[in-house]
């Protein structure tokens, strides 16, 4: 087989038409060069932008979108949360396929550039049958061997293959932008979830607190009502006190353990526990936050830039539908051998067949199917470019909804705060009043039944300040460049 495959080689060098054979390849290069693309190329919807953002304090242009993770959540246990959430959460993964789905359908429409090779080989034995099997009436039994490497190339004239492309291309472009998005939604959806969990904990311990200050309450009712110094309303307002703030106690455990299951599926894992360390929500300290320029949102959410893409290829799509209104110019082209003898064939014998040939084709009538689908393809470039508008208006919606939120909550949660210290002055000044006789255990009551629910306010507020900041954080597009641009921070000790 070796000496066949050596002959075989030798006989294309030798042939008269070898010298034709490689003008024409250079002369079709060259009309590859010079071939045009037909089709719109590219370009960008125009976008009005703000110059600020509503909400906007201050603007600056390093925005807060640039800061990786870990600088927005100092948090070290939610640090650790986020990376085993980047390494096991099936939604990241899952896109993470997706990209390399979109990354081999590009190198398969890469493939469309160059020629495709084939090989065959048959043997064949028959009575009355000529080449191809058919009828041959000529009374002998004989035998054919063949073996041949075929080639066929379609000349890019009209730049439907460049289309095709530049579309593949754009998709790939897209999934990459798509597995970024998720990233980002994954690390708010942690964050998030977590900021939760310390709210319901600090609840918990909250409605136990109440839970245990009103028993006490009760029980110094009892005492003096067993004295007889003290009403039936006294205690019966104190145990109903008292056993409504141990009824949230449940709930709330409930709620935590839901809380708990729903982090532990954004980490891949089975519901379980949280170790939240010594984490507190109170410590949890939002960090100032300069939002950055409109225009350079643009090219920071992945969400706007797959959207970018998925245009982009939409719009390689009308290129190609433009195409397929002008001719294809294929290449065909066979070199093989020929033997009736198997000992001859496989020694490099037998009768040379080879073949050069060019194809031109291209549509005369289909009853308008060339004109619809062109239509169709310029309908979908239109969706494109509306949805690419609607998703950048939804952006700078998105970034002022959060700074506003942000800015309000911040004042919520001061004078909210400011309650809170109010009312614990108040409780302990009762306190102090019913010691020295001047009240009685009923205005501590009151005082602890407004200070309780209070504090509840306040870890409300707390809370929504630090969702505010990770709905900011998403809104902006942030940290969708820390996988090429910044190295991710060793695990903190002990955890």
């Amino acid at each position: 087989m070796k000496k066949f495959v050596q002959r075989l080689m030798s006989k294309v060098r030798s042939l008269p038409n070898a010298r034709t054979f490689g003008l024409w390849t250079l002369g079709i290069g060259l009309l590859i060069l010079v071939g045009c693309a037909v089709g719109p190329d590219y370009k960008r919807p125009p976008i009005d932008s703000p110059e600020t953002f509503r909400g906007e304090t201050k603007t600056s242009t390093n925005s807060f979108a640039n800061l990786p993770w870990w600088q927005v959540f100092h948090d070290d246990t939610l640090q650790n949360l986020i990376r085993t959430a980047l390494t096991n959460n099936y939604d990241l993964r899952i896109a993470i396929t997706r990209v390399e789905q979109a990354r081999a359908m590009a190198a398969e429409a890469r493939a469309g550039f160059f020629p495709q090779l084939d090989y065959a080989a048959n043997a064949n034995r028959g009575q009355n049958v000529g080449g191809g099997n058919a009828p041959s009436p000529t009374g002998t039994i004989g035998n054919v061997f063949a073996a041949d490497v075929s080639a066929s190339w379609e000349i890019d004239l009209w730049g439907r293959i460049r289309r095709l492309n530049e579309s593949a291309r754009a998709q790939f472009l897209a999934s990459e932008e798509a597995r970024r998005d998720v990233t980002i939604s994954l690390i708010g959806e942690v964050a998030q979830n977590y900021f939760q969990l310390l709210a319901l904990d600090r609840q918990l311990e909250i409605a136990r607190e109440s839970t245990n200050s009103f028993g006490q309450s009760l029980k110094i009712f009892d005492e003096r009502l067993q004295g007889g110094v003290a009403s039936k309303l006294e205690t019966s307002s104190a145990e109903a006190l008292m056993d409504a703030a141990a009824a949230t106690i449940p709930e709330l455990e409930q709620q935590i353990a839901l809380q708990e299951n729903q982090l532990s599926v954004l980490l891949g894992q089975n519901p379980g526990a949280i170790l939240r360390g010594n984490s507190l929500l109170e410590k949890q300290m939002p960090p100032e936050v300069p939002a950055g320029l409109p225009s350079a949102l643009l090219e920071r959410r992945p969400d706007i830039r797959e959207a970018d893409q998925q245009l982009r290829s939409a719009n390689a799509e009308v290129g190609v539908a433009k195409a397929d209104f002008f001719p294809q110019l294929n290449l065909t082209g066979l070199f093989g051998n020929v033997s009736s003898d198997l000992t001859t064939f496989t020694s490099g014998g037998g009768d040379v067949a080879w073949s050069i040939a060019a194809g031109l084709t291209g549509p005369l009538f289909h009853g308008g199917q060339l004109r619809a689908q062109y239509a169709q393809a310029r309908a979908v470039r239109e969706q494109y470019a509306l949805q690419y508008q609607e998703i950048v208006l939804n952006a700078f919606e998105e970034i002022s909804d959060a700074l506003i939120s942000r800015e309000k909550s911040a004042s919520a949660r001061t004078e909210q705060g400011r309650a809170v210290e109010a009312y614990k002055v108040a409780v302990k000044i009762s306190l102090e009043r019913y010691r020295m006789g001047h009240a009685d255990y009923y205005e501590v009551l009151q005082e602890q039944q407004l200070l309780f629910p209070a504090e509840n306010s306040l870890v409300q507020f707390q809370l929504n300040q630090l969702l505010a900041v990770v709905q900011l954080y998403r809104a902006l597009g942030g940290g969708w460049e820390v996988e090429s641009t910044v190295v991710l921070p060793p695990p903190a000790h002990g955890h």
